[in-house]
């Protein structure tokens, strides 16, 4: 099917562009009513999850909404350990919550490898999404990376400092890195299996990247991401790669040098620095304070205006540094989308 609206994957691939594409981390969500009045429909989160019509639904609405370039699957990162038989519960101002944690070699024996089967909701989505959407803007399909699902599914559940998690990789590193190996087969397997169900480019999430050290990151997380990558450019080479990781500044230049096309940036890294490292060859995505939002429109409009001049137009993507606060004006996030647009 021809997109009528091309700028992501054109920005993605280093294309000429009339002017930045721009979707938004998070953009269906609580930010919007729409969604807050599908959400009264189910009991949890998680089965709007795994109901694709809802999913699919709540994924279109900040395209006819908002105004974006691009949608993204309504999904979690959380679905992957949860097909590998490590179920999670969202719970309402708490976030997610494992009952039972990976603790060592045993648990680790028993998670299976998820096959694209196991998520048959997600695809399901997506096939119903791409129907729905009729070309009118490309589907952003995602996977959480190996080191934050690790993260999760040994701590249990989210934290400031992931400490338990950690902990584990310095006390039982070989067992981290059988867990990290089957955490990424099993997402290789998924984004195959969302690329053959439409997914038009996709984006790996690695949120809590920054919780570690540059040597823990090259050991425990960016080899895995940076394999993921090579496999799904072989197995799909037109379907561009994202990757987030939040607050990994140290690891902008090895990224650089994978199969990733787009290299996310959170609001704390600086631009121009950023560019350099990546080098010419990349896409930039990113990267405003998502608290700008709750700034007035005329310094929603200058910062705004400030970060499309240091970015520029080629090989840029215009999104937030991370994703949308639940409790921004939804007026002010299409102001912004506007402005990026030059539409305000």
């Amino acid at each position: 099917m021809i997109l009528k609206n091309n700028l992501l994957l054109e920005a993605a691939r280093g294309g000429p562009v009339n002017r930045p594409p721009v979707w938004l981390m998070r953009q269906a969500g609580r930010v919007l009513p729409e969604y807050r009045a599908v959400r009264k429909k189910v009991k949890n989160f998680r089965e709007l999850v795994t109901t694709p019509e809802l999913a699919a639904e709540v994924t279109i609405q900040p395209v006819d909404i908002l105004g974006v370039d691009a949608a993204i699957i309504f999904s979690d990162i959380l679905v992957i350990p949860e097909a590998m038989g490590l179920p999670y519960e969202m719970i309402e101002e708490k976030g997610p919550v494992f009952r039972k944690t990976v603790r060592g070699e045993e648990d680790i024996e028993k998670l299976e490898i998820a096959a694209g089967d196991n998520l048959r909701y997600v695809t399901d989505a997506i096939r119903i999404v791409k129907k729905e959407l009729n070309g009118r803007v490309p589907l952003i399909g995602f996977a959480g990376a190996p080191w934050t699902i690790l993260a999760y599914m040994v701590e249990g559940h989210g934290s400031k400092t992931f400490s338990e998690a950690r902990k584990f990789l310095y006390t039982c590193p070989d067992s981290a890195h059988r867990l990290l190996g089957k955490i990424a087969k099993s997402t290789v397997n998924y984004l195959k299996s969302q690329v053959d169900a439409g997914a038009d480019i996709l984006q790996l999430f690695d949120s809590w990247a920054g919780i570690l050290s540059p040597a823990q990151y090259a050991s425990f997380a960016f080899p895995y991401l940076r394999d993921i990558g090579k496999e799904m450019k072989l197995y799909s080479p037109s379907t561009p790669l994202t990757v987030f990781a939040k607050g990994a500044f140290f690891s902008v230049k090895d990224f650089g040098q994978t199969d990733y096309d787009v290299i996310g940036l959170d609001w704390n890294m600086d631009i121009g620095g950023s560019r350099v490292l990546a080098g010419k060859n990349k896409t930039l995505q990113g990267n405003m304070d998502p608290a700008l939002l709750y700034a007035d429109y005329e310094t929603i409009r200058k910062e705004t205006r400030k970060m499309l001049e240091a970015f520029g137009k080629e090989r840029y993507i215009a999104n937030l540094g991370h994703g949308l606060y639940p409790d921004t004006d939804k007026d002010k996030v299409k102001f912004f989308v506007d402005v990026i647009k030059g539409e305000v």
